[in-house]
């Protein structure tokens, strides 16, 4: 059952956060929706954001300027919660990378995560199934995209459900967590010490093994404070390379990991799935 928490009138459409007791999760999980107005018509594309550490099912629809557009394409936007929340399990609140606000989107193996942070089954099955009866979607018209652990989510979430969605994109992902301390931490925690099974959920792995069926937008700001000790760019673009995946890498002088370098380059996303959802 879906609790509403808020509604409010945006761009001639609706901006809603709500809630509902998740089976995948084990806890109550909260989301946001952007309905356009052009759903008062007929069923729409939608379009997943994943947000990145610390953030909320709010942050990226109230920072990334992402609404205007929203109305104007005809395009559904959904951003969940980035983890489970008050749990009450050992170490959920000690770090911000790990725990609350932290769950990678992946599903975890280890105590004492294992029950309830399945982000990964959240964000691909339960959430998906509850936004098709709950709003005006068209479910065969779906897309992902993401910033930080968020766009590393949206690349695994497309890599390994490619008949899933037809539109993939990202800002600044984790491109290689399983090399960087943000994914070794994470992965360390969430999957255990075992590195053989971190693979599955690393994006540049994943990409060397198989390819998305369509091409792939990533933005990348050169002056991100984290870009060389956490997102490692050039490890998605050879495993691209490898596999001959359609990939365009854009990288922009003078950009930080910021939502100011989101608000700069939202528009071509937007656009770029509005032409493949609605195409």
């Amino acid at each position: 059952m879906v609790t509403v928490r808020s509604e409010q009138v945006c761009f001639g459409g609706t901006i809603g956060v709500y809630s509902h007791p998740s089976k995948e999760i084990g806890a109550e999980m909260k989301f946001s929706v952007y309905v356009p107005p052009a759903a008062k018509e007929r069923r729409l594309p939608v379009l997943y954001f994943l947000a990145g550490l610390t953030c909320t099912e709010e942050t990226f629809m109230i920072k990334a300027g992402a609404l205007r557009l929203a109305a104007e394409l005809g395009l559904i936007v959904v951003a969940p919660d980035t983890s489970p929340r008050g749990l009450g399990l050992p170490g959920e609140d000690d770090d911000w990378d790990v725990g609350t606000g932290a769950g990678f989107y992946i599903d975890a193996e280890a105590e004492p995560w294992r029950r309830n942070y399945r982000m990964y089954s959240y964000v691909t099955k339960e959430l998906p199934s509850i936004i098709e009866a709950s709003f005006p979607e068209d479910k065969d018209r779906r897309g992902v995209f993401g910033h930080s652990m968020g766009g590393h989510g949206a690349l695994v979430v497309a890599l390994k459900n490619p008949q899933a969605y037809k539109s993939v994109s990202a800002f600044a992902p984790i491109s290689n967590p399983s090399s960087v301390p943000w994914g070794i931490k994470a992965f360390g925690n969430y999957l255990g010490p075992d590195r053989a099974r971190w693979a599955d959920w690393d994006a540049s792995l994943l990409m060397s093994k198989g390819r998305f069926p369509a091409s792939i937008l990533v933005d990348q700001g050169m002056r991100d404070q984290f870009l060389e000790t956490q997102l490692r760019p050039e490890a998605l673009e050879a495993a691209a390379k490898r596999s001959g995946q359609s990939l365009t890498l854009r990288c922009h002088e003078g950009y930080d990991h910021s939502y100011w370098f989101i608000q700069s380059f939202i528009e071509d996303h937007m656009r770029w799935h509005a032409e493949r959802l609605n195409g």
